[in-house]
């Protein structure tokens, strides 16, 4: 379908354009260091600014594939809802700055570190469902299923390093989890056409496989 091509086309322009904005960001900043601070930390310093720019891009763009999985009926619906989460909480985290780095939080910086958690949760489970039930390329689904396993464990790190950990690694473990997202999200923006045709080709053929 060709709407659902172009929101593809879309969707992996906005993300190329947002990770090149993001290493921007963290080149226009000095004095502080990636392996124990986070990309929010970055983000409200004197030059990170527009590390912000760069989330709403992402929300974007991850928003712009949103009526491609609607196309796929039910077996979209849920992963669509969790597309629609993580877009949702990159755009509240691209809204809503951290406390700066050494400084006392507030609500806001509370209101940022959550949307954050939401999002990093919900498209593992986007990823996950649709190699689970979408028709498509083995090796795609094999790919989603991996980038969704990597995610959730960097993930499980992060809360490891957040709190037994004493933040050891913190930002490292933090910009690991962002890439493997990332990556999750361009393959899902990659194959969002070729899912939608594979299952109105399926669905097509549904009522010869019954006679």
């Amino acid at each position: 379908m060709p709407g659902n091509r172009n929101s593809g086309v879309l969707a992996l322009g906005g993300i190329a354009v947002a990770a090149l904005l993001a290493i921007v960001g963290h080149l226009g900043v000095d004095g502080l260091d990636p392996v124990s601070l986070t990309v929010s930390d970055y983000a409200v310093s004197d030059s990170g600014g527009i590390i912000h720019v760069a989330m709403l891009l992402l929300a974007a763009a991850s928003a712009v594939l949103i009526p491609a999985l609607r196309q796929l009926g039910h077996r979209g619906r849920v992963a669509e809802g969790m597309l629609a989460v993580w877009a949702g909480g990159l755009l509240v985290s691209g809204l809503v700055p951290t406390n700066p780095p050494g400084t006392e939080m507030g609500t806001a910086a509370y209101v940022h570190r959550y949307a954050s958690v939401v999002a990093f949760v919900a498209l593992p489970i986007a990823g996950w469902l649709l190699a689970a039930r979408l028709p498509t390329d083995a090796r795609v689904r094999l790919g989603l299923r991996a980038l969704t396993l990597a995610s959730l464990l960097l993930a499980a790190a992060m809360v490891w390093s957040a709190y037994p950990g004493d933040r050891a690694f913190y930002g490292l473990i933090e910009r690991a989890l962002i890439l493997t997202e990332v990556a999750l999200l361009t393959l899902i923006a990659a194959y969002s056409s070729s899912w939608s045709i594979s299952w109105r080709a399926a669905s097509l053929m549904e009522p010869e496989r019954l006679g």
